[in-house]
């Protein structure tokens, strides 16, 4: 896309007259509740059931994993109204990573939270205080008008509201105890969240991509999200380890919502990882390279989802996967420059 690695940015592909964003100050609540006072708000970021934010309650105390961007802020207000829960009630934002469909919302909500705090890795913290480079490099690739319009306005965040997580640290809220793990593959900038007592870990983008549309009996299907610009196999594999060693009864989406079978969808994400790399390596140069690799893994996917037994149609898959392969060879191209090899080094 091309974002340098030190922008830690994620940028989209270009959206569609029928894919925009909501509007700031339109609210479509969009609210999935599951147990453990865990509900998903949908932050109608491109298109519906895209995107999600978690918002966590527990007696009477709020907060929120991820906020979508800017523009998804009145629906997460909305949200809050809608569980009978005023803004001061919020203690926390925590941010996965800072990609701007997780964090860019962040610095905006939080003028609206005058008790809440936001929890980043160490690595992200810089550019919440200061987001000029983030801005600045997505403006550059896409112009002023596609950022507002798809991402709203990204304020930044006072250096004293904002908290870094310490990996494997006890953090206590409310009546839990809860862990922040340090999990690069993603980004370097990335953590997912356990809570051990629901037996759930909020993954950001470390446990894949996995649409509601794709489901089939029941059973999701999941890919690799291997995004610019600090995607690594490796670390990415071990990740995905670490996720499934807690042996979570469910892990929980920003793309998006709530997957069970972890053993078998972490089996799923491992060999995904690996056909990515694959198909960089038969594609190392040429002016045709990201036509081709997108063709391949296109295909590659759709022989995925047949095995699955998903009997969408072609156009029905395009339209579901076409923006994901697209910022995946992105990640997958700047990953082989930036290390100059394809081959992948352990899994």
């Amino acid at each position: 896309m091309g974002a340098t690695r030190d922008t830690l940015i994620l940028v989209t592909a270009t959206v569609s007259d029928t894919q925009k964003p909501a509007q700031a100050g339109f609210c479509v609540s969009g609210i999935t509740d599951f147990a453990d006072g865990i509900s998903a708000i949908d932050t109608h970021h491109i298109r519906p059931a895209l995107d999600a934010s978690y918002l966590l309650i527990r007696n009477g105390r709020a907060a929120f994993v991820d906020t979508g961007t800017a523009l998804a802020v009145p629906h997460l207000l909305a949200a809050l109204d809608q569980k009978k829960l005023s803004a001061e009630a919020v203690d926390w934002i925590f941010l996965t990573h800072i990609h701007l469909d997780h964090a860019g919302g962040a610095g905006a909500l939080l003028k609206h939270l005058p008790n809440a705090r936001v929890l980043v890795h160490p690595k992200g913290a810089p550019h919440l205080v200061d987001p000029t480079k983030l801005i600045q490099a997505t403006i550059g690739v896409y112009g002023a008008d596609f950022f507002a319009a798809t991402y709203g306005e990204i304020l930044p965040i006072p250096a004293d509201r904002l908290q870094v997580s310490e990996d494997g640290v006890p953090l206590l809220w409310v009546d839990r105890t809860y862990q922040c793990l340090h999990t690069p593959g993603h980004a370097l900038h990335h953590y997912v969240l356990w809570d051990p007592l629901a037996r759930a870990v909020f993954a950001g983008d470390n446990f894949g991509v996995s649409y509601r549309q794709l489901d089939v009996s029941g059973r999701a299907f999941v890919m690799p999200a291997t995004t610019p610009s600090h995607f690594d196999p490796s670390e990415m594999h071990r990740s995905i380890d670490r996720i499934a060693a807690l042996q979570p009864a469910a892990v929980y989406l920003t793309h998006y919502g709530q997957v069970t079978e972890i053993e078998r969808l972490a089996q799923d994400l491992h060999r995904g990882v690996d056909a990515y790399v694959a198909i960089a390596d038969r594609h190392p140069a040429g002016f045709d390279r990201t036509v081709r690799m997108c063709a391949e893994l296109f295909e590659w996917l759709s022989g995925e989802l047949d095995a699955h037994g998903d009997q969408s149609d072609v156009k029905t898959r395009h339209e579901v996967l076409d923006l994901d392969i697209d910022l995946n060879v992105q990640g997958l191209i700047s990953w082989a420059t930036r290390t100059g090899t394809t081959k992948l080094s352990g899994t």
